[in-house]
């Protein structure tokens, strides 16, 4: 079946076998540093491009054992990295029955260009790209606070028509960094759909701590409210949406602001049991995630327990608590699935509608690549949540 000796090129296909292996366990695997779980990022979410190509490395396989090894190998890494892509499928099959179960059927698209995306993930989209319509930003100062300007950026469908829900974006970064501008084709992408998107700017630890962030996001609600004599939108139909850090603050204003205008809260990955994520903190190698807490709140909860308690959204939850979206990836290096689990657990006990979409193959940041499983995935049910719960009634909770 083999020959005795290895044929040409040989040793470079067990190589390079071996490189895409290594690819596929960081594409799927916990990591302990963060420029591995960057590269997992990447992997995880493109690296079904990676497998197309490692599919050069199968044939010849019978010419040699070594060269029948690197096939071996090269497989081995193949499925690994198409692993997120098969998982994300599966998706398609229960996510849509599970959004409809927690929030109701979705009501008419807010667009009049654009229908809703079909499903979870669509194959053609990780090799095309997610569309999205031209769309016109604008930057807004909506607060200045000691000679220091906040601002916004306003994303608004080029062609609308009466007024349009809102969005409010709070962008992620650990409370002390990011940037409006962070991670935008989500916000392209539903202001393309019909939805005005303020993604707005807030000060940052430790220069400001909590609850300055807070206050920023409040501000920022009543300046878009204002914005409707000017703008085709809806002061009365807002949805706030954070990313990691922006998603605790996103959480605890919809749930402490006690504002009917506000009908819905999503979190991308948000860290909410604070105590418990100090005690229990991610891997040194990726981030400092209890330095990053003393900084946002003022110091350890042994010394600021009171800030601690009052930055935790579960502690706000009520039965008139707005309908939550949780993004969650599964294996997120930065902050751990706890989080969601841990809120969704006193919305069940309050009966308020939530879904938690989880994401086996995905970590932190893992929208990064808008077109990839994480991407599809996480826009579709965004969509879904905002369609019904901005243009429709959220369902009562089973």
């Amino acid at each position: 079946m083999w020959r005795d000796l290895p044929g040409p090129g040989a040793l470079g296909r067990i190589i390079c076998g071996g490189c895409v292996a290594a690819a596929g366990v960081i594409a799927v695997a916990p990591q302990p540093t963060s420029v591995l779980w960057q590269a997992s990022i990447l992997l995880s979410e493109w690296g079904h491009w990676l497998a197309a190509l490692a599919l050069l490395l199968l044939p010849g396989w019978r010419r040699s054992r070594t060269d029948a090894a690197g096939a071996l190998v090269a497989a081995l890494g193949i499925l690994l990295l198409l692993s997120p892509v098969i998982r994300a499928r599966a998706l398609n099959a229960t996510l849509p029955a599970a959004l409809d179960h927690a929030f109701g059927p979705p009501a008419a698209s807010a667009s009049t260009v654009q229908p809703p995306r079909p499903a979870p993930l669509v194959l053609t989209d990780l090799l095309l790209g997610v569309a999205s319509d031209d769309v016109i930003v604008d930057e807004h100062v909506y607060s200045v606070l000691e000679n220091e300007q906040l601002t916004l950026d306003l994303y608004r469908p080029a062609f609308a028509e009466g007024a349009l829900p809102v969005v409010i974006a709070i962008h992620g970064g650990g409370w002390v960094g990011g940037d409006k501008r962070d991670l935008p084709e989500l916000y392209e992408y539903l202001a393309s759909r019909g939805y005005v998107v303020a993604s707005i700017a807030y000060r940052l630890a430790p220069r400001w701590q909590f609850p300055a962030a807070q206050e920023d996001v409040t501000a920022a609600i009543r300046y878009v409210q204002d914005l409707a004599h000017t703008h085709s939108l809806d002061p009365q139909r807002i949805a706030l949406l954070g990313r990691s850090a922006g998603g605790q603050i996103a959480v605890l204003a919809a749930y402490t602001a006690s504002d009917p205008a506000i009908r819905g809260v999503v979190s991308y990955y948000g860290p909410f049991a604070l105590r418990w994520g100090y005690d229990n903190p991610a891997k040194p190698g990726v981030v400092d995630s209890s330095g990053l807490l003393e900084t946002y709140l003022g110091g350890p909860p042994s010394t600021h327990g009171e800030r601690y308690h009052a930055a935790e959204p579960s502690r706000f939850v009520t039965p008139d608590s707005p309908p939550t979206l949780f993004i969650q990836g599964l294996r997120d290096e930065h902050v751990s699935p706890f989080h969601a689990e841990f809120v969704s657990s006193r919305l069940i006990d309050a009966g308020v509608p939530h879904a938690v979409v989880r994401m086996p193959w995905a970590t932190h940041a893992c929208d990064y690549v808008f077109s990839g499983p994480c991407g599809q995935v996480s826009t579709y049910a965004v969509e879904r949540f905002l369609g019904t719960i901005l243009n429709g009634t959220s369902a009562s909770p089973p």
